[in-house]
């Protein structure tokens, strides 16, 4: 999603305190395996080489007379959708940013730069003669724009009422668009076995609904702003499956399941037996750096107990089952290592 919610640590962080408003920025059931009507129809739609009908977050049909094989992703979990299938872009916005913060599948050298992902060249992706456009559902007018000379499919990127139906939705559009359902299939099976593997052993660990928060944050002068991955956030819901409890009940958004705090707002975090995690993948890192000082933070039980995590780099929190597997494995390497 080009959303100013997604990206890392600079103005989509100020825009989340904006749309949260709040002193604060799940539950889920079993793995989902069904499919959405809109994701549902798509496969029903699509054939091994011939003529694809793909109904996108839009509710749009739109139709490409084979798979696509030259496709541009305008957001990094498209993208790192689009290559973990096995098809490589031949653009993508922001591949510097991608590849500090989505490691899950490293991109080709030859995968063109087509601007930012808030602001992406639209002459640059014309350039590339693409067959599909993968973008996510927040801007119409540049969608309307590229679909004057490319078929454009649009994912929904972050649905707080259940995410982890919601990514295996946008996979399994994106994976009927370029042709790879089987892969995307296997792809989901895998996560799916290594959810249940992971539930396993941190419940043989002794760690079974036990509290944990998902963090990151960002400084702007001397203040330190907290962002907070609540109920419905991708990777609560990853750590929900996984038997874990998220100890943030705060307001969130409706869409990502983000809120913001400050570091006085940490202090209602009392459960000593709460671990902190978050992500700095950029190299900014300021619980470790900006807070090493700051009473409070020192004061909180999880500080205090040293169960303070730092995720590592490259964990793309609003990615696809590929991220979503890797945040698995750091949540189980940390309750059992």
């Amino acid at each position: 999603m080009r959303s100013a919610l997604t990206a890392p640590l600079t103005a989509p962080l100020t825009a989340i305190a904006a749309i949260v408003a709040l002193a604060a920025c799940g539950t889920t059931e079993a793995p989902v395996t069904e499919q959405s009507p809109a994701a549902a129809g798509a496969t029903a739609s699509a054939t091994a080489a011939g003529p694809i009908t793909v109904t996108d977050a839009r509710g749009k049909e739109v139709k490409l007379d084979a798979p696509a094989t030259k496709v541009v992703s305008l957001e990094w979990a498209e993208t790192e959708m689009l290559a973990g299938l096995g098809v490589m872009p031949v653009g993508a916005a922001d591949v510097k940013g991608y590849a500090t913060w989505d490691t899950a599948v490293k991109l080709d050298s030859s995968v063109k730069d087509v601007g930012m992902r808030q602001e992406p060249s639209i002459d640059s992706i014309s350039a590339l003669s693409p067959d599909l456009v993968v973008m996510e559902s927040d801007d119409e007018e540049l969608a309307a724009q590229l679909e004057k000379f490319v078929p454009v499919i649009v994912a929904k990127g972050s649905d707080a009422t259940d995410n982890l139906k919601r990514m295996r939705d946008d996979l399994n559009m994106i994976a009927t668009a370029v042709g790879k359902t089987d892969e995307a299939a296997k792809q989901l099976a895998d996560f799916d076995a290594a959810l249940a593997d992971g539930k396993a052993k941190i419940a043989a660990a002794g760690g079974a609904g036990k509290p944990f928060v998902m963090a990151d944050g960002w400084k702007q002068g001397s203040t330190i702003s907290v962002r907070l991955f609540g109920k419905g956030s991708l990777v609560s819901e990853v750590a929900t499956q996984l038997g874990l409890k998220n100890a943030w009940t705060g307001k969130v958004d409706e869409q990502w399941g983000l809120g913001t705090t400050d570091v006085e707002g940490l202090s209602v975090l009392k459960d000593p037996e709460t671990r902190f995690f978050y992500n700095a993948s950029d190299g900014e890192d300021v619980f470790a750096d900006g807070l090493k000082d700051n009473a409070i933070w020192k004061s909180l039980p999880f500080v205090e107990k040293q169960q303070v995590t730092k995720l590592p780099d490259g964990i793309w929190t609003f990615g696809g089952p590929l991220s979503a597997q890797q945040y698995a494995d750091a949540l189980v390497k940390a309750y059992t290592g």
